[in-house]
């Protein structure tokens, strides 16, 4: 058994592509959702928002990190600790950062938000951040979330000296939780189907987290442990099936529903003549190309990895997860963007 096999090498060049791919997306949805100002309305500085989005992405993404990382423990097994705690040993941390700049993100966030919800204000006081947070769902949202991150980061330190004593099925599960405030403050609030569309947002959320950082996780520190990535590829595979089925058809539910709540455009013309639906396909087509990605992993390379071949996993599941990355930037703009003619 060679070092290889034993050890994580761990691949930043992944982490850097989907953190690349999640900003530049979300650069490309401001410009495709920027309208010309209205004349005598007081509009947040342009640097509120564009940093609004950029912000979010880096929320999202260090979730995904957190997540995926914790989930990273479930895919390899507790029976051989010997071949998983190399590894093992290099996540924990990892995920106590991740969940750091997830919590701290959500407060930055908040500020941001905050001022875009004070346009023209020269300063912020506590007492803006405490009306914003009484007054707005969203403000709400991610102060719970930045509680339950930290708390997420509190388990992890506790992993850090205790192991699997802390089970990693609760960290996936905190994790999880802490995903659902900010959906169900996005679009469709007054619409008839609210609550089918809120608990398809979640639905759409959780699963897209789970099957991004759990490959992401894998590819950035198992894709050089063929021991480890035979046993925990196809546990992952099928968890990748359904998260794709599920995100896939709620993503499609909660833009048909969103583009159908608006009585003046017509569907077809909301697809592709506003901002929203713009953005939809644009998302739509990653997850194809993510699809495609996924099947030659499942299809192609897995049958080679469970024989422990050396394959090119890495670079096919960077390509992969560098457009999950782009996918997450554009969804970011989506939560935010009119449902009107541009």
């Amino acid at each position: 058994m060679t070092s290889a096999e034993t050890t994580a090498n761990v691949r930043w060049a992944t982490v850097l592509c989907a953190v690349t791919a999640g900003l530049l997306g979300a650069l490309i949805g401001v410009a495709l959702t920027a309208t010309a100002p209205i004349p005598g309305l007081v509009e947040p500085s342009a640097v509120v928002s564009t940093a609004i989005p950029i912000v979010r992405v880096l929320l999202d993404l260090s979730a995904v990190a957190t997540i995926g990382l914790a989930l990273l423990s479930v895919l390899v097994g507790y029976d051989r600790p010997n071949l998983t705690e190399p590894v093992l040993r290099r996540a924990r941390p990892a995920a106590v950062a991740a969940a750091l700049v997830w919590s701290a993100s959500a407060v930055v966030a908040l500020v941001l938000q905050t001022a875009e919800y004070k346009p023209g204000s020269p300063t912020l006081t506590a007492s803006d951040l405490g009306t914003y947070v009484a007054e707005v769902g969203a403000g709400k949202a991610l102060v719970i979330v930045a509680v339950l991150a930290l708390v997420h980061a509190g388990l992890g330190f506790l992993a850090l000296r205790q192991g699997e004593k802390v089970p990693a099925e609760v960290r996936v599960g905190l994790g999880l939780f802490a995903l659902l405030p900010l959906p169900v403050t996005g679009h469709a609030s007054n619409w008839s189907y609210h609550d089918y569309t809120m608990i398809s947002m979640e639905l759409h959320v959780m699963s897209a987290v789970a099957w991004c950082g759990g490959l992401g996780a894998m590819t950035v520190l198992l894709a050089s442990n063929r021991t480890l990535l035979a046993y925990a590829l196809p546990r992952f595979s099928k968890l990748a099936t359904l998260c794709l089925v599920i995100s896939t058809v709620t993503g499609l539910f909660n833009g048909g529903v969103e583009i159908l709540a608006n009585p003046t455009i017509g569907f077809w013309a909301g697809v592709f003549t506003t901002p929203y639906g713009r953005l939809m396909l644009l998302k739509l087509l990653c997850t194809g190309v993510i699809a495609g990605l996924g099947a030659n992993l499942r299809w192609r390379l897995m049958p080679r990895i469970l024989r422990h071949h050396r394959t090119a996993i890495a670079s096919w599941a960077t390509l992969e997860v560098t457009v999950m990355g782009l996918a997450f930037g554009f969804a970011v703009v989506l939560t935010r963007a009119p449902v009107t003619v541009s």
